[in-house]
């Protein structure tokens, strides 16, 4: 499959221009192109698309769906550019000067963390990724790599121009996988903790089942080690618990509502209890997320206006906190789902009732202008049918 930056950014907006402008001649003046050069470029586009872009006729170009949809995706794409250079541009539009090479072998350079890494990631000399660099810093006005020590890094405008090439890579893999007629495509996921037992897994099953083309990703983290990446770019949504306030830039999509139990080892001194105490519960140590967790909060209110226990561990890992609730007698909160296997096998046990909480909202976050593939609209579509509606949501 094609690979975004495969392709001229200089013909892919001359698409969106044509589409825009309603001709070839206008379009031509719009991206500093002859006539002659922007319709070859369109012809080149549509070869390595292996799709027409456009209809030939007696009163110009008109754009076929996928014109259009690619159009719609350019746009997106130069608007994350133009966003990541906003303030430090040494040219106007400068986003317009840009060459996919020259991104390409940025992007490298970011990823890396080296001259020599990046020619290694890449086809391109290390003269030819400094000679990259360089030209950039010329069009955005602004240092965007510094040197520390032996090293290299980011300044504060190459980390935002890092950011905006991700998500403008993405628009345009988007559009390229929206052009195919094939049930192919792909899904990169973000996985939190509780989505991992059962939600992750039976939406992939659905959709594969569906959709055997579709490539799906799943990148394990918490919140805080995955919302960077989705707003990269690099992952196209996460699925977990939701934020009781979520940031400006994020869109977040309830699924469900979790239960919540409290959990010791089979054996632990409050497993016989019918109703443990608050203060029977307070007398163990207790492994925590971490602050900020919506599932911290809920604990914190376990425990109402009195003390809060101790608890010495702060985990938001399932796999570790069942090994550490195995050999000890902490106590933890958790799903139900997420300890299912460990109780049937007589592990873990349930210490009292559920308790007489709000459980956690789980659901779906996204940038707030993501637009989804057709892959992903089927991934999230899988993702409604196996999750259970959110009380109130």
């Amino acid at each position: 499959m094609t690979n975004a930056f495969d392709l001229n950014l200089r013909h892919l907006r001359g698409v969106a221009a044509i589409v825009r402008a309603g001709s070839v001649s206008a379009a031509a003046q719009l991206v500093s192109l002859s006539q002659p050069a922007l319709t070859q470029g369109v012809a080149k586009l549509e070869a390595q698309l292996c799709t027409p872009l456009f209809t030939r006729q007696a009163g110009g170009m008109e754009p076929t769906e996928a014109g259009r949809a690619l159009a719609a995706r350019t746009g997106a794409a130069f608007a994350h550019l133009a966003a990541a250079v906003r303030g430090g541009r040494r040219f106007a539009n400068a986003e317009r000067l840009m060459t996919a090479t020259q991104l390409r072998a940025f992007l490298a350079l970011a990823d890396a963390g080296s001259f020599v890494g990046a020619a290694s990631a890449t086809a391109l000399s290390q003269p030819a990724i400094h000679r990259a660099v360089r030209d950039l810093e010329q069009v955005c006005g602004q240092v965007l790599v510094e040197r520390r020590g032996r090293g290299i890094a980011l300044t504060a405008g190459g980390l935002r121009l890092a950011r905006g090439i991700r998500l403008a890579r993405a628009e345009i893999a988007g559009g390229i996988a929206e052009l195919t007629a094939r049930e192919g495509g792909s899904v990169v996921i973000g996985a939190m903790p509780l989505s991992r037992a059962m939600l992750v897994p039976r939406a992939i099953a659905r959709t594969v089942a569906a959709a055997p083309e579709i490539e799906i990703d799943v990148i394990e983290g918490s919140w805080r080690e995955l919302v960077e990446a989705l707003r990269d770019g690099a992952i196209d949504l996460t699925i977990g618990a939701l934020r009781p306030e979520p940031p400006a830039d994020l869109t977040q999509t309830p699924l469900m509502t979790d239960r919540l139990m409290i959990v010791g080892r089979a054996g632990h001194p409050l497993a016989g209890a019918a109703t443990p105490t608050p203060g029977q519960l307070a007398a163990y140590p207790w492994v925590v997320s971490h602050a900020g967790a919506p599932l911290r909060a809920l604990w914190e209110r376990l425990f109402g206006d009195g003390p809060l226990p101790r608890a010495p561990v702060h985990c938001g890992s399932v796999m570790v906190i069942r090994g550490i609730l195995a050999e000890s007698d902490f106590l933890t909160l958790l799903s139900p789902e997420q300890i299912a296997l460990e109780v049937d096998s007589g592990v873990l046990a349930a210490i009292g009732p559920e308790p007489a909480l709000s459980g956690r909202i789980i659901g779906v976050t996204t940038r707030r202008d993501w637009r989804p593939t057709r892959a992903q609209s089927r991934f999230l579509a899988a993702l409604d049918q196996v999750g259970v509606p959110a009380r109130g949501a």
